[in-house]
């Protein structure tokens, strides 16, 4: 159910993770290369998925560049208003609805999930 909501308002879940990203990462780190980074993914995906971002207008070119190659990035006005519609909304304002102590237990079980998987890899 979760994956399905992920492909909403014309965007793929790798989309949504894009925006999400770039709405929060510090503005040095707003580029595409750090966000592959962030994500654990090669350069190339990201950067088809940044390129698609800025073609519908949700993504453009930061004003201020700084010297060298990475070019920062920054949401556009439609890319702000498009994280209102973010599917991932639904969930948190649920998990807010939880009681304290459930909230708690959920965040030690996806705490240890995230430990397990990690030495899978």
């Amino acid at each position: 159910m979760l994956h399905s909501r992920g492909y909403a308002a014309d965007l793929f879940p790798a989309q949504w993770a894009a925006l999400r990203y770039f709405s929060r990462a510090p503005v040095g780190q707003r580029t595409a290369s750090e966000l592959a980074r962030f994500q654990g993914l090669a350069n190339g995906p990201v950067s088809r998925t940044v390129r698609t971002l800025v073609q519908k207008g949700l993504l453009a070119k930061a004003a201020e560049q700084p010297k060298g190659r990475a070019e920062l990035l920054e949401l556009t006005s439609a890319g702000r208003t498009m994280l209102e519609q973010d599917p991932t909304l639904a969930l948190e304002e649920v998990i807010s609805e939880l009681g304290i102590a459930e909230q708690e237990c959920f965040a030690r079980s996806l705490e240890l999930i995230v430990r397990r998987l990690s030495v899978l890899r």
